[in-house]
């Protein structure tokens, strides 16, 4: 059984330089509204898996994209799964945690999302658009995505790489979730501008939609972000499903918001810790 204070490993990578972001600023204030109920140590992603078993869980936040310590991740995840470690998010997500072919699954399943190939026998099924994003099928952070023409998409579509039509959207919007639980969405009225972000007021549809997608995610806790784009017929497509380390943008959010995310995150760390169901689940 966990302490009175239950006792959490942080994990994030402080230095990492994010790009319009800085994640160091949203962890340090996450780290100290947490300490306020647990006791807590933070730590690099590559000292995680040797550290762990001192905790009653991990807590797996800004830890940059896993592509550069991608050994050490599986070493972590190994041992975790192995020893029955409690992690924050829990290693079963079947979003971005498990790489890319999620929007290949969802997209041949007729979920509203970027229509998505891999192959280039499967272009016919996409679309017709002037130009095409391709990105690796492990890819993060929008590391090695490309804008090209059709035929640049048909020679890179060989299995390791996604292909989708390029969308002339109005907005992204974010949708973020603790458990299955909606705490606030934000959006980019500027295309070229992603991570300048304002509190959007999302409709019954746009709740339905973003739900949808965490719904079909099943985790049990933890911590979801729900990306999404205006289409030009009005509709919302998703573009991520993010369940590893999902920047929150908190700095974005007022102080009445931002409060209550940290109550429901303690809350659901709670249940996390003791194995207990969210509730109303």
């Amino acid at each position: 059984m966990p302490a009175a204070r239950p006792r959490i490993l942080y994990v994030s990578d402080l230095a990492y330089p994010a790009r319009g972001r800085r994640y160091c600023d949203e962890d340090i204030h996450l780290t100290s509204r947490l300490r306020e109920d647990f006791d807590l140590a933070l730590c690099h992603p590559r000292d995680a898996a040797a550290l762990m078993d001192a905790f009653d869980a991990v807590v797996v936040r800004n830890s940059g994209p896993v592509l550069g310590y991608q050994d050490v991740y599986d070493d972590f995840r190994r041992r975790a799964l192995a020893a029955g470690t409690r992690v924050y998010n829990p290693l079963t997500g079947r979003g971005d945690m498990a790489g890319k072919q999620y929007l290949l699954d969802l997209t041949a399943a007729g979920f509203p999302v970027i229509p998505t190939v891999d192959r280039a026998e499967d272009l016919h099924l996409l679309p017709g658009a002037g130009r095409y994003v391709v990105k690796p099928k492990l890819g993060a952070d929008s590391l090695g995505l490309r804008i090209v023409s059709a035929p640049e998409a048909r020679a890179a579509a060989d299995g390791t790489v996604l292909v989708q039509p390029h969308i002339d959207f109005a907005y992204e919007v974010s949708f973020y979730f603790v458990d299955d639980a909606f705490q606030y969405a934000l959006y980019a009225p500027h295309t070229d501008r992603r991570w300048q972000l304002e509190p959007y007021e999302p409709s019954a549809a746009d709740l339905d939609f973003a739900r949808r997608f965490v719904d079909w995610n099943a985790l049990a806790h933890g911590i979801q972000r729900v990306d999404a784009c205006r289409a030009p017929d009005g509709t919302l497509l998703l573009v991520e499903l993010e369940d590893l380390n999902p920047y929150l943008s908190l700095d974005s959010v007022d102080g009445t918001r931002r409060d209550a995310f940290v109550a429901a995150m303690k809350e659901s760390l709670r249940r996390c810790v003791t194995g207990s169901a969210p509730t109303g689940a």
